[in-house]
Formats: C-alpha cells, structure tokens, sequence
C-alpha cells in the first residue's frame, strides 16, 4: 500500500509528545498503541514491539558496509527502513504472498548458491515450517562462514510440542496459539535443532524498556557458522 506511510505520518500527529520513541522511525510519541494482543504499535511507522527490538539489536552491529541480508516475511516498517540503508544488499523474501518482498525463496529449498549471505533474518518463520530440519540447514548452507542467522519465534517451557496430524486451522489456533503454526518451540528445544544443524546459538534476553516500546523477557537466538 503505497500511500500507507502518507496517512500514518498524519495519524501520529495526534500521538505527538515525549513519553516514548520508536527507534524505528525516530518519531517521539505520547504513547503507542496497545493492540487487543498486548502489542505496542507505533502509529507513524506500523513497528511492533518485536520490531523495534530487532532493529535495536540489528544497529547494535550487525548492519556493516557491503553485506548482503535476507530477511524473511519482513514487516513493512523495517523492510521500508532496510532499503534506505547505504551500503546493505538487502533482499526480502515471502512464500506466502501476505508481505512485502523481492523474492519469493522456499526456506527448505533456497534458490542461492552455498556461502552468499553475512546475514539472514529468519523473525517467527520456523514455526510455520513443518520441515524446520530441513529450513535449518538450507540456512546454514547460504550462510557465509563467520555470518549469523537472527532468530524468534513464540516460546514456552519445557520441550518442544509438535503434532503434525493437527492440521486445522482450528486446532492448530487451540494447540499452537495461531492457525498457522505448526509448533510451540522452548528455548532450549530450538537452540538444540540449530545446533544439531551444525550453527553455534547464544539465545539472549532482553529487559523492558517502556520508553522505545519494548517488553520484558523478550529472547532472541543468535546462529553463527562456524
């Protein structure tokens, strides 16, 4: 929707003030707004809070000269963000058809030579993905050495649950928290897969902070090819 960030730069008007920023966009807010869900969203920009925590962590030194970057299913603010950025290749992909992109890449079945990308954003796409082994490893092999992978999904305690004969859309919105998810991950789960993948995987938390919109306990996995 082209004409999207024309009426939100008038809509945020009315959020003018100086409580909150969105690191995003840079627009000083009054507030953001709280979805039913309990998401801040940012009324000039569209970021959610995960958002904005990926593109502080992304600021925090990923993003170097020269680098090429895919990132999968990316939210309109930060893909907007990413292609004004100088000296980034950076490539979004989307099998769905529900986001913006460039490409429209199989995650278990890349269309790129070995060894292309420094980085690869991969934010709440493996529990869409019943062959996550297979995603896994695709990742690794477009992967340059030395180059991460920054990955989140939904988490919870304990082991991994996953059953593929849950096939609804109903039952998977019951088991799996969303109609299309087709697993809850845990931390220690997901860190094992990457590993078993051959990556080596930091998982880091993150505190809240109220004034750039973010929540607390907020974990991130970080995947690096050796």
């Amino acid at each position: 929707m082209h004409i999207e960030p024309a009426i939100r730069q008038v809509y945020a008007l009315a959020y003018s003030g100086s409580s909150h920023k969105c690191p995003v966009c840079n627009k000083k807010l009054s507030k953001f707004i709280t979805l039913p869900n309990g998401n801040l969203l940012c009324p000039k920009c569209g970021s959610l809070n995960r958002d904005r925590r990926l593109w502080r962590i992304l600021t925090s030194g990923f993003l170097k000269n020269g680098i090429k970057i895919l990132d999968f299913s990316p939210s309109r603010s930060l893909s907007r963000k990413m292609k004004k950025q100088q000296g980034l290749v950076y490539m979004s992909t989307d099998l769905s058809g529900h986001f913006l992109s460039d490409f429209q890449f199989d995650i278990t079945n890349i269309n790129l030579e070995d060894n292309f990308f420094e980085l690869i954003i991969c934010y709440h796409i493996l529990e869409h993905i019943e062959n996550d082994t297979t995603a896994m490893a695709e990742l690794l092999r477009v992967l340059k050495p030395g180059g991460n992978v920054i990955i989140q999904t939904p988490f919870k305690e304990g082991d991994i649950y996953e059953d593929f004969t849950i096939t609804s859309p109903e039952e998977r919105l019951k088991h799996f928290l969303q109609d299309d998810h087709v697993r809850i991950y845990s931390v220690s789960g997901l860190k094992a897969r990457l590993e078993n993948a051959g990556f080596s995987v930091t998982a880091d938390v993150y505190p809240e902070d109220k004034y750039y919109g973010l929540l607390n306990n907020e974990t991130v996995l970080i995947a690096t090819k050796a």
